[in-house]
C-alpha cells in the first residue's frame, strides 16, 4: 500500500488532514472496541495509509493514545458545560455533573479507561494534564463553596472524585447489584456526596 504520508498534509483546522483523521479513527475505534484494539497498525488500516504512516505525527504508540484520549476529556468538558447551572447552588451542581460524569464513563467506557491510564497522564505527552486539571479544578471550586470549613477542599474534591471512580468501575464490572442489590448508581451517589459535602438541605 502507498504510505500516503506526502498525499496528507497535516492539518490544525480541522479540514480532514491525515493527524486528524488518525485521532478522530481511534477515538471511533476506541468508542466501539475498547483500548485494546488501539494498535497503530489497526488505526493506520482503517485510515486507508500504510502502518508507518501514523508515525509521521505520532513518534510513539503513547503519542496517539494521548491525542486520543484528549479528545474525551474535550468532550467530557463539552457535556459538563453543557448541562452545569451556573444559577443553581453549588451542591446541585456538583450533583449535575457527577451524573454527566457517571453517564460518560458508563456510555463510553473504552475512552474512559484510556483517559485516566497513569502512563498517558504522567507523560505529560500533547498537554492532557492541561485537559483533565481543568475539570477538578470546577469540582473544586464548587466543594470550596459547599464546605467552606474544609481544611483542604482539594482533598475533599479528591475523594469524592475517588467515589466517583469507584462507582463507574463497580457499574463497569456488573457488581453494583452486589454492592447496593440493584444496578442503578445513584444511592451510591447521593451517599458519597452526603458523606463529603454533608446532607443536602431539605427544600423549602
Amino acid at each position: 500500500m502507498h504510505d500516503g504520508i506526502e498525499d496528507h498534509q497535516e492539518s490544525g483546522s480541522g479540514d480532514g488532514g491525515l493527524r486528524d483523521r488518525l485521532v478522530d479513527v481511534g477515538v471511533e475505534l476506541v468508542n466501539a472496541e475498547g483500548v485494546q484494539a488501539l494498535s497503530l497498525r489497526e488505526i493506520a488500516r482503517r485510515a486507508g495509509v500504510s502502518h508507518g504512516a501514523p508515525r509521521r505525527y505520532f513518534p510513539t504508540h503513547l503519542d496517539l493514545l494521548s491525542a486520543i484520549a484528549r479528545q474525551g476529556f474535550v468532550e467530557l468538558a463539552g457535556r459538563l458545560d453543557a448541562e452545569d447551572v451556573e444559577s443553581a447552588a453549588p451542591r446541585e451542581r456538583i450533583a449535575l455533573l457527577a451524573r454527566v460524569y457517571l453517564d460518560y464513563a458508563g456510555t463510553h467506557r473504552g475512552m474512559y479507561e484510556l483517559m485516566f491510564r497513569h502512563d498517558l497522564l504522567e507523560s505529560g505527552r500533547l498537554g492532557l494534564r492541561g485537559t483533565s486539571l481543568p475539570l477538578f479544578a470546577r469540582l473544586t471550586g464548587l466543594v470550596a463553596r459547599v464546605r467552606p470549613d474544609a481544611a483542604d477542599p482539594t482533598v475533599l474534591a479528591g475523594a469524592l472524585w475517588a467515589n466517583l471512580h469507584g462507582i463507574a468501575q463497580l457499574r463497569h464490572w456488573g457488581s453494583l447489584r452486589l454492592a447496593t442489590g440493584g444496578d442503578d448508581p445513584a444511592p451510591l451517589l447521593a451517599a458519597a456526596l452526603d458523606a463529603h459535602l454533608g446532607p443536602a438541605e431539605p427544600a423549602p
